[in-house]
């Protein structure tokens, strides 16, 4: 009743019926009908002054539908006649129950909404969540609101296979400026990248979030203890963002970018065809900006969202950080029995003693930390797929033979003495992998036995010409290392079997 007085004010005041239209948000046409029984009667603009009181009497004769409303609802005839059974029903059952009871008693054939209107108009029965509640405005700079909305179909000619669109919308509550970005994918990737391309494309960030409870941002939903995803929350803290998340199944919750899906998809999607997905992010780009910043909400009264968020809320976003934003992945894996642990498509060595221990693992497009008890224990390159291990993470009798390589080997012997080295560059001149355990064996043998001894052990076996692993052993186990050997006495010719060849040409000749 409120807004036809106002029109007749407006009409009566001499303006006309498009400005009336524009000022009270209202189709022209609306205007002409309410003001058509006062042209009727004779009454025209600039008359003398009338109250709105009067105004007010003069439309109940007009227009009765519009001040009782009971004249307009035909169902409630249906349901008078069981108005005291339906009194008897609402004093002890719900008005969902009483509604049930009265179809299976009488057959009672109204819906269930104009049954609650009946209730409500004549037993005062309202449900608490039935109240609207008004929301304080939001002041600039302060919220903004974020959610996920499905696009359609769209046939990539590249791959030539159908692929599933969403819209990432971002929307300020002041200015109701979009940002709106396709994505082929909803995983962190791409609501971290969107998020923080929503920033850029706003100069600044807000002071608040309302998001959805997608697994991206929000792990565990709850009104008063939501548990976030990590990744998301570091995000939030780089941009000094607090996150707000919506209520699980209430979408009233963040009630301007909802609005905004239907317009989305039938302004920017629909009907158009894009040559490709690069194409179509530029086309979304451009969208935003001429098409969806010069929209007319009605809340704005006239102006464009652009002219408000330039005007008024651009100036008061948080700016931005100098650095761009890292996006760090966060995950919990499980170190396996080959002391190893999976993060994306790559096995990671940890540390053997951390076998059977889940572990917080924070991978960035560089490196790859792993945690226990919020202390780092590890730290790797960041590798796309495979294996990546440090052999200093395994035990050390296990992994000798890929730690102790032919340089590895070549070097100790240095620092042991010559004829370690000698020895050892011996057994390793010819197939070193194949004589690369010897080489190993032998340097093993100085930690049990001593350097000293071992020196010595190698040059007894390299002057008796047989360089191996176990002439060594053989000499330090008898401890035969520091003899020395006895020369031969005079006028004793040594055994036939230690001249050479040459003594057994010389009996033969005999």
């Amino acid at each position: 009743m409120t807004d036809l007085v106002e029109i007749m004010a407006h009409w009566y005041a001499g303006r006309s019926y498009s400005q009336i239209a524009r000022s009270l948000g209202m189709d022209r046409g609306t205007v002409v009908k309410y003001t058509a029984p006062a042209r009727a009667e004779g009454i025209a603009p600039g008359g003398p002054p009338l109250s709105a009181e009067a105004w007010r009497e003069k439309l109940r004769g007009w227009f009765p539908q519009c001040y009782d409303k009971r004249l307009c609802r035909r169902s409630w005839e249906v349901i008078a006649p069981y108005h005291d059974r339906i009194g008897e029903l609402v004093k002890v059952v719900p008005a969902s129950v009483a509604y049930q009871r009265l179809a299976d008693e009488v057959g009672l054939s109204v819906s269930a909404s104009s049954f609650r209107r009946y209730l409500r108009a004549h037993f005062d029965e309202v449900r608490p969540e039935e109240v609207v509640i008004w929301r304080p405005p939001v002041g600039p700079g302060e919220e903004a609101q974020v959610d996920y909305g499905y696009l359609g179909t769209w046939a990539d000619p590249v791959s030539g296979h159908q692929r599933r669109v969403w819209a990432f919308s971002m929307v300020l509550s002041y200015s109701r400026h979009l940002f709106m970005r396709p994505v082929l994918r909803m995983d962190q990737a791409a609501w971290a990248d969107c998020h923080v391309a929503a920033f850029a494309y706003f100069s600044g960030s807000p002071a608040r979030i309302v998001s959805d409870n997608l697994r991206a941002g929000v792990i565990k939903p709850d009104l008063y203890d939501p548990k976030l995803n990590r990744s998301y929350a570091e995000l939030a803290a780089y941009y000094q963002v607090l996150l707000d998340p919506a209520r699980a199944f209430h979408p009233k919750d963040k009630p301007r970018v909802e609005a905004l899906q239907k317009y989305i998809r039938t302004s920017f999607f629909a009907g158009k065809e894009f040559t490709s997905f690069a194409a179509m992010v530029a086309e979304a780009d451009r969208w935003c900006a001429e098409v969806a910043g010069r929209r007319a909400p009605r809340a704005l009264e006239g102006r464009t969202p652009l002219e408000v968020f330039v005007a008024e809320e651009q100036s008061a976003l948080l700016p931005l950080p100098v650095m761009p934003f890292e996006l760090a992945t966060w995950s919990r894996p499980k170190v396996g029995p080959d002391a190893h642990a999976q993060v994306g498509r790559t096995l990671y060595s940890l540390p053997w003693r951390l076998i059977g221990k889940r572990l917080d693992a924070r991978a960035t497009a560089e490196l790859v930390r792993f945690y226990l008890d919020g202390e780092v224990v590890k730290t790797h390159p960041f590798q796309a797929r495979g294996r990546r291990t440090d052999w200093a993470d395994l035990p050390d009798q296990r992994v000798s033979f890929y730690m102790r390589t032919p340089t590895w080997c070549r070097s100790q012997a240095a620092v042991i003495g010559p004829a370690t080295k000698a020895l050892v560059d011996e057994l390793l001149a010819v197939n070193a992998l194949f004589r690369l355990r010897q080489a190993q064996g032998v340097l093993r043998l100085g930690q049990a036995k001593g350097d000293a001894r071992l020196e010595a052990a190698c040059r007894r076996a390299l002057e008796a010409g047989d360089p191996s692993y176990k002439t060594v052993k053989g000499v330090l186990a008898a401890g035969t290392e520091d003899e020395v050997e006895a020369p031969a006495l005079p006028g004793a010719p040594p055994p036939a079997w230690l001249h050479g060849p040459e003594a057994f040409s010389a009996e033969e000749q005999r």
